[in-house]
């Protein structure tokens, strides 16, 4: 059995990102693993970081964190990014000295050292735009950034990363092929 910690950010309960979500939930459930979920929008988390120590909400996700074996976050792409409060979880919840520090080198150079080692990430992200575009005209940057500059930078090197281009237009036929990835990815953990 593995212990997932699900953020969801998405604010329409009818939203495909919701039905990623119940997929994801119902699938790992069934295969014997235990999913954490937490609905940033219903929990109205504050996405607003202003250099404060952690509350009590921030250390509660922390600590669940570390009880899991795998994170997973479900939100779509907006502007190239997450949405806001999806962004200000991973600023508030996923920082130093907690996540990850530095090691110094020389001068002003150093290095991230991860504390979330032997974790996996999974990331379902939904699109607006079609997957050419994507890859072509914004060179992934979504998927760079979280990989790297999120999940590798705190020790996790295991990320699966799942994009479903295109959401708004496509029909049911494509939307059951996607959450049939889901289950699979689910199915996989």
């Amino acid at each position: 059995m593995k212990k997932i910690f699900l953020v969801y950010g998405h604010y329409n309960e009818k939203s495909f990102n919701a039905a990623i979500r119940d997929t994801f939930i119902k699938t790992a459930n069934e295969n014997g693993n235990e999913v954490d979920c937490v609905d940033l929008y219903k929990e109205k988390f504050d996405p607003v970081f202003v250099g404060e120590e952690p509350d009590e909400v921030v250390l509660n996700h922390r600590r669940r964190i570390e009880t899991c074996d795998t994170i997973v976050l479900i939100a779509p792409i907006w502007n190239f990014r997450m949405p806001a409060i999806v962004e200000g979880w991973i600023d508030k919840v996923l920082s130093p000295p907690w996540a990850f520090s530095f090691k110094k080198l020389f001068g002003n150079y150093g290095y991230p050292i991860g504390n979330l080692k032997g974790k996996k990430a999974i990331v379902f992200c939904t699109y607006g735009s079609p997957q050419f575009a994507i890859r072509t005209f914004f060179l992934n940057m979504p998927t760079k950034r979280l990989r790297r500059g999120v999940f590798n930078i705190c020790g996790i090197t295991d990320v699966t990363y799942k994009r479903y281009f295109a959401v708004p237009f496509v029909g049911d036929a494509k939307r059951k092929k996607f959450l049939e990835d889901v289950k699979k990815t689910a199915s996989n953990i």
